[in-house]
């Protein structure tokens, strides 16, 4: 074999390694650029999770054994009716939503029960 057969055979291989090697860079210079671009996303939806965090503070807890008995018994009375005037609009509104279900236009429907 000649001399200049293995000059070849060796100019080949590294021009191989270094195709591979720039692919591979290439590949991974990709892979940052798409994981600096999420970073930044992870950031942003972070800075809002903390400003919403901030907002959902607790108020200070205050035990009810040391307030006035005739006051907790008036918040009581309170969001007792609360609650009823509550009950008592869902009622409303499923029956109103009852009477159009039982006083619709069959006619408008006529085209489900005809037969083609």
């Amino acid at each position: 074999m000649p001399w200049w057969s293995w000059v070849l055979i060796w100019v080949v291989l590294v021009l191989g390694l270094l195709g591979m090697l720039a692919f591979f860079a290439v590949h991974l210079f990709r892979k940052v650029v798409a994981a600096g671009r999420e970073a930044s996303a992870l950031i942003e939806k972070a800075d809002v999770l903390s400003q919403r965090a901030e907002d959902l503070t607790e108020a200070a807890f205050h035990p009810a054994v040391f307030a006035d008995a005739s006051a907790l018994r008036a918040e009581r009375v309170q969001a007792s009716a609360d609650r009823a005037v509550a009950r008592q609009l869902r009622r409303d509104a499923r029956v109103k939503r009852g009477k159009l279900l039982v006083n619709a236009d069959a006619a408008r429907y006529s085209y489900l029960i005809t037969k083609d």
